[in-house]
């Protein structure tokens, strides 16, 4: 007995409302663990596939077997898809990741028997005993300040992942110990010199940042080691990074795009790069998209992988030292390479200070340990670390 056409267009709104309802909450919890790049719009195809196949099947538009075989075939195509994707996926995830999150910052942890912090040959000339200063900074300086803390500071277990009131001594990553220091969090931080939005938000708090240099470092970049290039010049750095080349076949490489990889806005990095630019428009960075659940879909700038055609950048040390990769090259710049020597004699082009970072604390023992990381031994313990030291 055939149904109306009034009863099969009611199967057919109750049924389209149902894979309407699932598809929406496949696709927010699909997006939300698997990110919008694929599985995402994968969920509203196969939903919309489902929608014409039980139309036709409620208004018997085509024969069974035909119906039959196109589902057959459209549960082909969207395996073969996925099949693709991850296949591509795990190809992409087979590139190294240079991130700083990645450091495990534990084995640079003070008073720690197998801690990687350098140490002074004898005691340290200066002691603090109480009024202790909180201290912050960034990833690729805290192997710096551990060894500042493990020299003058009492033994403790100071955490760096730890972020709460009785921890004095953490790492929250450039960006953040701003935020912190500024917030009043803490007394000093360790970091590159802060950006314009940065100084602006002390600013706008009342506050003065107040930089002690207390050593200096190289900015460097590094490109996947099978790449032919091995120098570029600070006009090629900044028309690479302007969009003005886009190939490395420009700069005597391969035919090949380049991907010019770059940071979050107000990392120490990110900031040295805006320096560098000054006077030149940033081109967008590579970006992946993200689902926030207060914001829905948002961008972030993607993280540095090591494919044959990517640029990158950080800090010599962070770089050769503590997420050492065999598999990247360190760039010379104008025809300087990235050392020490280099930075020593200043002819490295993009040699940087970096700085004890304060903001008006009323710590009294800040001022005489600034001091003393400028004295000889605080300097001696900047050079055992791997960084090069003021004099």
């Amino acid at each position: 007995m055939k149904r109306s056409f009034g009863l099969n267009l009611l199967y057919t709104v109750l049924i389209l409302i149902v894979l309407a309802v699932a598809g929406f909450i496949g696709y927010f919890i699909t997006a939300l663990t698997l990110g919008l790049a694929f599985y995402a719009p994968l969920i509203v195809v196969v939903a919309c596939g489902l929608a014409a196949y039980f139309v036709m099947t409620v208004f018997q538009l085509l024969s069974p077997r035909t119906r039959n075989l196109g589902i057959a075939v459209f549960a082909g195509l969207c395996l073969l898809a996925t099949a693709g994707y991850e296949l591509n996926k795990a190809y992409v995830n087979s590139f190294a990741v240079v991130d700083d999150r990645e450091v495990d910052l534990t084995q640079y942890k003070p008073f720690d028997a197998l801690s990687k912090a350098a140490v002074l040959e004898h005691p340290a000339s200066y002691h603090i005993h109480d009024q202790l200063p909180r201290l912050d900074g960034a990833t690729a300086l805290y192997p710096l300040y551990s060894a500042f803390v493990q020299a003058v500071y009492p033994e403790d277990n100071y955490d760096p992942y730890e972020i709460n009131d009785q921890n004095i001594v953490i790492c929250s990553s450039t960006a953040f110990a701003y935020k912190r220091l500024i917030a009043g969090d803490s007394d000093i931080i360790f970091a590159a010199a802060p950006s314009s939005a940065q100084q602006k938000e002390a600013k706008q708090a009342g506050k003065e940042l107040k930089l002690t240099p207390i050593g200096r470092e190289a900015f460097v970049f590094f490109v996947n080691k099978r790449n032919p290039v091995s120098s570029l010049s600070t006009d090629q750095v900044k028309d690479i990074y302007s969009g003005k080349v886009r190939n490395w076949k420009e700069v005597g490489g391969k035919h090949q795009r380049i991907r010019a990889f770059q940071r979050e806005e107000g990392s120490g990095s990110q900031t040295m790069l805006e320096k560098i630019m000054a006077g030149r428009t940033l081109m967008t960075p590579p970006q992946e998209d993200v689902m926030d659940l207060m914001s829905g879909i948002i961008s972030q700038t993607s993280d540095y992988r090591n494919f044959n055609n990517a640029l990158g950048f950080s800090f010599l040390f962070y770089a050769s030292e503590m997420n050492a990769n065999h598999h990247i090259k360190l760039l010379a710049i104008d025809g300087v390479q990235p050392d020490k020597e280099g930075i020593r004699s200043g002819k490295y082009p993009m040699t940087t200070e970096f700085y004890a970072v304060t903001a008006g604390s009323v710590n009294p023992n800040v001022q005489p340990f600034l001091d003393w990381i400028q004295s000889a031994e605080g300097q001696e313990l900047v050079e055992k670390t791997g960084y090069t030291s003021l004099k």
